[in-house]
């Protein structure tokens, strides 16, 4: 980064910008990419790898985190992120957790909900892969996908609301009391 003891304070240079002008931002800029390709090109495929799962694995915790939001394919994301990670082939992944290619594809493609048994084979999976790569809590495929469908129930609420209200009654309601202040 340029050093200059004029620092400006205009808005198009940000509060605390060390670039006088746009073209040492820029400049500044292309070397900082520059220097990240070349780091790059030193890294093994391993270490590629590595870094792409640990990637996952904090989207993954990231996204369990957050509050309910509109319902999105998040667990299907994850998981085509993990297989593309590791294998060349999704074929190669079915074979290898006992489901066909078309029913691999279909749970990545939303068109059928992965069963609890997919889910646990594909825990045991990730502890497995995880190992040499860092630390990984394995409920965490179930978590986001549990998160993922409490996400598309609540923000369903208004189609399914209505009709099941008209559904349920209290028959025995609790008694309304005053809290009495001491």
């Amino acid at each position: 980064m340029t050093k200059d003891k004029n620092i400006h304070t205009t808005p198009e240079f940000g509060v605390d910008s060390r670039y006088t002008s746009e073209t040492v931002y820029q400049s500044e800029a292309t070397a900082l990419m520059e220097a990240r390709l070349q780091r790059m090109k030193g890294l093994s495929k391993d270490d590629v790898i590595r870094a792409k799962l640990m990637q996952l694995k904090l989207k993954m915790q990231e996204f369990i985190k957050q509050p309910i939001h509109e319902k999105q394919h998040y667990f299907s994301i994850f998981l085509q992120q993990y297989i593309d990670t590791i294998y060349s082939k999704r074929t190669v992944f079915a074979n290898d957790m006992g489901i066909t290619p078309v029913q691999l594809s279909q749970i990545i493609n939303n068109h059928r909900t992965p069963q609890d048994d997919f889910i646990l084979k594909l825990m045991i999976h990730s502890e497995m892969i995880f190992k040499d790569v860092c630390d990984f809590q394995k409920e965490l495929w179930y978590q986001v996908y549990s998160h993922e469908k409490l996400c598309k129930m609540m923000s369903t609420q208004h189609e399914w609301q209505a009709k099941l209200k008209q559904e349920v009654c209290v028959s025995e309601p609790i008694a309304k009391y005053e809290k009495k202040d001491k």
